[in-house]
């Protein structure tokens, strides 16, 4: 008989607490309705009493997410579950997430209490949000390196207080499958009561095992596991959701394991994740890479063209992988283009599908043929979350090898005024960005900037990727054109765009400018 597992997403908390993985609220419910439409079964949106700005996310996926359950994590006290509590207070199911650390390195070193504190404190902080929510999840965080019998001991007076879910976390990665696997199986053999409760596995992936040891946690009788899309989150990442599914999907006969997830989706949601936390999926990643179903060696050409199977374990439309069925160009037609938008994924009557076609004609003007991936990448290059405060009119540049780069850049703003300036630089871009930091009247620091082609080809889109921060915060952008310096621009004023939203008073900017998370906040938020 076939078991069921229960998906729980964390890109939104965990995923975002990565370096540079920050996604402003709009970004947030935008993965958050694509997560629900992937079909998890438990997304975490957030670490409310982390900010303001945390708990309006929080708050604001609650109230978009209807299908999935919404959860919100809480360190071990009433103060936190209570932030947690208002920014679910609109959830259709609303989920309270509280952990505290049980390992011995972590009690003494980190939170300074013995192990009957934390044990007055697991209970307390449980007994607490069950009165209000009727979903408690409690983690024990770094419970791998933890005594087992104390995790047991925990685990039992908390399932009394009201837990519905026990995590048992790999908080540091430091697990092997072969170890793993028993210590959840020690677990749920020895801890009273656990068959009123479910049991969920995090691990981490330090040592780049973090999907293994989810697996070998699942035989072991794990009935939840937590991931994120492209495997992000703090240090080495969380274990891979794609991953996860697609082992459980080809390997069901083997395993006995199914989840609900909609696997041609899973594409789609790890572009998306990629694109608004501006972090690119490595080629040879597995299931998503841009490598993961190439095949260049001639005998695997070879073995492919007689039977996908001799190479391939799964089909790229099985995961939403676009394949080049269709040729599309300047002198197609709309209803070529919305079959090719279904063929992608996305739902057509979700779409500004007019303005989409009418750039597609104009891209495809500037190339012979339009690939999957340009069409992908125009679709995820619309989504905006944030308004346009700055939007850009001209552009012209003079640069040489013996001659300084200088740019020449107009933007419009918001009430219809055009601001023009002239800036030197180190190269063409650097000039821009000047220019456009001396009309907007603040100097930005330039924390990273990537460069890339949609696709191959002379004649191929670039798509540019720019972080940009400013007293600490930090904001993303992205722009695509067959330019790569409009690409540049088009990126740093998306960036800009994102930044002069969360800043401005109506939108609770100040709130997180006051109350931004610093590192020890986050390090108290790592499950």
């Amino acid at each position: 008989m076939t078991r069921r597992i229960r998906i729980f997403d964390t890109t939104l908390r965990d995923g975002e607490q990565a370096p540079r993985c920050s996604m402003n609220l709009g970004e947030k419910v935008e993965v958050a309705r694509q997560l629900e439409k992937l079909g998890v079964d438990v997304m975490e949106a957030g670490f409310p009493a982390a900010s303001p700005g945390d708990l309006a996310a929080v708050k604001a996926v609650a109230e978009a997410v209807r299908s999935s359950t919404v959860a919100a994590l809480c360190r071990a006290s009433r103060g936190d579950i209570d932030a947690g509590l208002e920014a679910l207070k609109n959830a259709a199911h609303p989920r309270i997430h509280t952990f505290i650390a049980t390992s011995p390195i972590h009690m003494e070193y980190k939170l300074k209490m013995t192990p009957d504190e934390v044990l007055e404190r697991s209970i307390d902080s449980v007994a607490y949000a069950r009165k209000y929510c009727g979903e408690v999840e409690y983690s024990a965080e770094d419970a791998f390196r933890s005594d087992p019998d104390f995790v047991c001991k925990v685990f039992g007076e908390v399932i009394k207080a009201g837990a519905t879910i026990l995590n048992i976390p790999d908080t540091v990665g430091y697990a092997l499958p072969v170890e793993f696997g028993p210590f959840v199986s020690y677990i749920k053999s020895h801890t009273p009561g656990i068959e009123k409760a479910i049991i969920s596995v995090h691990c981490h992936n330090d040592l780049g095992l973090a999907v293994a040891n989810t697996i070998a946690a699942v035989q072991a009788g794990a009935d939840q596991i937590e991931c994120t899309i492209n495997g992000l989150g703090e240090r080495a990442g969380n274990a891979s959701l794609e991953e996860l599914v697609m082992i459980l999907m080809t390997r069901r006969e083997y395993l006995g394991i199914e989840c609900g997830i909609v696997t041609p989706q899973i594409y789609a949601t790890s572009r998306l994740v990629s694109k608004v936390t501006g972090v690119r999926v490595q080629p040879n990643k597995a299931v998503v890479g841009e490598n993961a179903f190439a095949h260049e060696a001639g005998i695997h050409q070879h073995g492919v063209l007689a039977n996908r199977a001799t190479y391939e374990i799964m089909t790229p439309e099985s995961v939403g992988f676009p394949s080049n069925r269709m040729v599309l160009g300047k002198h197609s037609g709309k209803h070529a283009f919305d079959e090719r938008l279904k063929d992608l994924g996305f739902e057509p009557a979700n779409l500004a599908v007019d303005e989409l076609f009418a750039r597609f004609k104009v891209l495809a003007d500037k190339k012979k043929t339009v690939s999957d991936r340009d069409i992908e990448a125009l679709v995820v290059g619309s989504t905006k979350t944030v308004p346009d405060t700055w939007m850009l009119d001209r552009w012209v540049i003079n640069s040489g090898s013996t001659l300084s780069s200088t740019c020449t850049i107009k933007l419009k703003n918001k009430g219809g005024e055009f601001r023009e300036e002239v800036a030197v630089g180190d190269g063409p871009i650097d000039a821009a960005f000047t220019a456009i930091d001396r009309i907007i009247g603040k100097d930005l620091d330039l924390d990273s900037f990537e460069l890339g082609a949609v696709t191959g080809g002379e004649d191929a889109q670039g798509e540019a990727t720019v972080k940009v921060s400013l007293n600490g915060l930090q904001w993303n952008g992205r722009g695509l054109s067959t330019d790569i310096v409009e690409a540049s621009i088009l990126a740093y004023i998306a960036a800009i765009n994102s930044m002069e939203w969360e800043l401005s008073a109506a939108h609770g900017g100040a709130a997180r400018a006051e109350t931004t998370r610093v590192a020890a906040t986050k390090e108290s938020s790592g499950v």
